[in-house]
């Protein structure tokens, strides 16, 4: 793992927007598409802001979320409610956005269309995460009902999760798709979320989901 530490979230953001910036033109150099997989929730939006007005051929980028919670789109909880209202505008409205959400009351009814859907934009040329204090990354969380099947080496893209530390139904990308990312980012800030993480480090995957892509993220952290 890498660590890079800033002096305040404002520089961080701006940082952590040109390195995404560059390492999606960089791959666009040499290959037709690239796919970016971003979490949802408020502490990536600034950087998503910068994002979305930079000069990448959007038109060839895929974007994925790397979770999303079985609610209507048009609910305050649904990360693709707030991807489109950061990220998905500006130039990066031209980018593919990649839906891991159907209208059925359960996603088990759609994981095999969506698990389709998906593998067509693997694998993922740049990945975004955050953590919670539980240590999940994506909606794998340690308590989760289908931990084995998001962990397991023959995992599809998708698998339904739920968590008594979650409120909603999810639906996550599984550990074999966010460890096959060619590029790993981790964005937390504050004290808490640094203690968190150093405690991640003797913990195994199954204990903390983090560990999963620690060998290979550079994590962007500020006070």
């Amino acid at each position: 793992m890498k660590f890079i530490e800033y002096p305040d979230r404002e520089l961080m953001m701006i940082g952590l927007a040109d390195r995404l910036s560059s390492e999606l033109e960089n791959t666009l150099l040499t290959q037709p598409r690239a796919t970016f997989c971003v979490p949802g929730g408020t502490t990536p939006g600034p950087a998503f802001d910068s994002l979305s007005a930079s000069h990448i051929d959007w038109s060839r980028v895929n974007i994925l979320p790397t979770d999303e919670r079985w609610v209507a789109e048009d609910q305050p909880h649904s990360n693709t409610r707030l991807l489109k209202e950061r990220l998905l505008v500006n130039r990066a409205e031209k980018a593919y956005y990649q839906r891991i959400r159907a209208e059925t009351e359960t996603p088990e009814e759609a994981l095999e269309a969506m698990n389709a859907d998906v593998r067509l934009v693997l694998p993922i040329t740049v990945l975004l995460l955050g953590m919670g204090n539980d240590y999940h990354i994506a909606s794998i969380f340690a308590d989760g009902d289908n931990l084995d099947a998001a962990l397991a080496s023959d995992a599809p893209p998708l698998v339904a999760m739920r968590s008594p530390s979650a409120p909603k139904t999810r639906v996550t990308l599984t550990a074999p798709v966010l460890q096959g990312a060619l590029h790993t980012h981790i964005l937390i800030t504050g004290p808490e979320k640094r203690e968190t993480l150093e405690r991640a480090r003797n913990l195994s995957p199954r204990e903390a989901p983090v560990k999963l892509v620690w060998n290979d993220a550079t994590v962007h952290w500020a006070e």
